[in-house]
Order: structure tokens, then sequence, then C-alpha cells
């Protein structure tokens, strides 16, 4: 699962997005790229915008894609370390849960994650993000509402973007049939704040064992942001089935590793109280980032997942 953890924020940072072939990643033409060169939504290391077509998604949002399947009611731990400006390793704990809320977003109806950032035992970040997939089994990202913590205080949400809003373009957070050698593709793009983040399918067929247990088949994908060169890169595996197990550094400035520790499901005590946060920080959003934030409609409890 876990399409929140994005470069942008872990190195956000999902769990978090090949595009069909000769469909949406087909390789622009001089004139196209030269266009794209002096658009402020043009990404330029991670291949073509992709074409978001609202047509191309169903009116009740299923996450079912092997890689990354979203299931309402379920709660995933990654837990491990980051490595700060001082050197040490300070603990590092997400917890996404995958909420019965949905948001029509640029024209889509989203899936609404709900996503907890806590370093030495506080809270630092917590998100609300968008997705959903399409007609193919592609999964895609269209926003991102990220409230920052410090000592326990909301200091704002300043990299708030929604795809189709100040330029801002959603991206892809999962491929429906990753293959290595596929085209480097955008996951998400909104220069407005800084946001660009690249992926590109490293590794196929492996096994890796982390604290939930051991997985075959285990998708590696390579992250990188264009915009923060220094954060270096990001190596994620996906395990069939289950989403996102490991996260793994490479170079960058601010080393991060995180393992799966958790994967269940709520039960109706427990997700309705993390349904009720994430329909607060819904609401906030229009305060705290109205500018952006109120060009999206109200979150809604439409898909009603009530059981264990």
């Amino acid at each position: 699962m876990i399409g929140m953890l994005r470069l942008a924020r872990l190195g956000p940072r999902s769990f978090g997005l090949v595009i069909l072939a000769g469909l949406l990643l087909a390789a622009p033409n001089a004139a196209t790229a030269a266009s794209a060169a002096g658009s402020p939504s043009a990404s330029q290391s991670c291949g073509p915008v992709p074409k978001l077509d609202p047509r191309n998604f169903p009116a009740r949002p299923r996450i079912d894609n092997r890689f990354t399947p979203l299931v309402p009611g379920m709660q995933f731990v990654l837990d491990g370390y980051v490595v700060e400006d001082d050197g040490q390793r300070h603990p590092h704990r997400i917890v996404t849960t995958v909420t019965d809320l949905t948001k029509v977003v640029d024209g889509v109806r989203a899936l609404v994650l709900f996503d907890r950032d806590i370093e030495d035992g506080l809270l630092q970040e917590s998100e609300i993000f968008f997705e959903a997939q399409d007609a193919a089994g592609q999964v895609w990202l269209l926003g991102e509402y990220p409230e920052e913590y410090e000592n326990g205080t909301l200091q704002g949400a300043p990299d708030t973007w929604i795809s189709g809003v100040e330029s801002a373009k959603a991206g892809v957070a999962m491929l429906a049939h990753p293959r290595v050698g596929s085209p480097t593709y955008l996951q998400g793009l909104a220069l407005r704040v800084g946001f660009e983040d690249c992926a590109t399918v490293f590794r196929t067929g492996q096994h890796s064992c982390v604290p939930t247990g051991c997985y075959n088949g285990v998708l590696e994908i390579d992250e990188f942001s264009p915009l923060d060169p220094a954060g270096g890169h990001q190596r994620k595996l996906y395990a069939p089935g289950v989403g996102n197990i490991r996260v793994v550094p490479v170079g960058g400035d601010q080393a991060e590793k995180l393992e799966l520790t958790s994967a269940a499901r709520l039960c109706p005590a427990e997700f309705a109280a993390e349904r009720n946060k994430a329909l607060q920080q819904d609401r906030r959003g229009y305060v705290v980032a109205g500018k952006v934030y109120r060009k999206t409609t109200p979150a809604a409890d439409t898909l009603t997942e009530r059981t264990c």
C-alpha cells in the first residue's frame, strides 16, 4: 500500500504512483519539449506531464493496484530513523490510514488518505492526500495538504498543492504494469511550492524481509526530486497485495530508512476516530491553506467502511 511517502517530505517524503506504453508517456517531439521548457507547469526531468482525463476514472473510487492496494479501514505503520543535521539518528514513524472519505480534485473523485509523520515521539506533520485509480489500473496522486507542527502546535501548511490549481499537475503514484526499462515518470508537479518528484522502475521480482514478514515478487522503485539534488534518491520496495514495505536512502543529506512494522484492519471505534481526524483536517484546510484548498469540494463520507 502506502503511496504517501513523498520525497519532498522524507528527504513526501504516500506510500506513493508505467503509464501505458504509447499512451501517456510517449516521448515529446522537439517542438513539444521546447514549449514545455518555458511552461511553469512542465517537468524538466521526469518526462512529459501525464494528461489527467476525469472520464477515465470511476464515479466510486477503488484502488486495487497489485502494488498499492488501498482498502478503506487499513492502517500501515513504517518505523525507522532519519539522520538529521546533528548527524544523529532520530526515531521516525509514518502512520497511514486508508479512510472511506472521498474528495473531488480536478474533476476526479479521489480517495482520502490520512498520514502522520512522527519523529522523536512528536508529531512533525499531519497530511491528507488524494489518490485515484483509472480504468487501466494506474494510480494517480492528485494533491496533498500537509500540516506542519512544532511542539504540538500547528505552524501552517505551506506545501499544499492541488492538481489544477496554480498550475499544479497530478502525477502517477503507481504504474499499472511496472517494468524495468519503462521511462522515468512524474509523480506530481507543483512548482509554486517546489514540488517535483520523479520515479523509475529499478528492479522487479525481488525477495525482501521486514518485521511483518518476508515477501516475493517485490517491486523496487527509485525516486528523486530534480529540485532537491542534495536530497539524493530513495528506493521504495512494494510487496504484491501489501504495498510499501521498505524505504532505503541512496545518498542525500538526510538519510531515511523505514520498514513496515504493522499492516492491520482497524476496528469500528478506531477507524471512526481516524476518519474524524481526517475530516477535521480537511475542514481546517479551507482556513489554513484557503487560497489553494478552497478550489476543492469538502471531503465526504461516501464509501462507508465500518467493519474490522
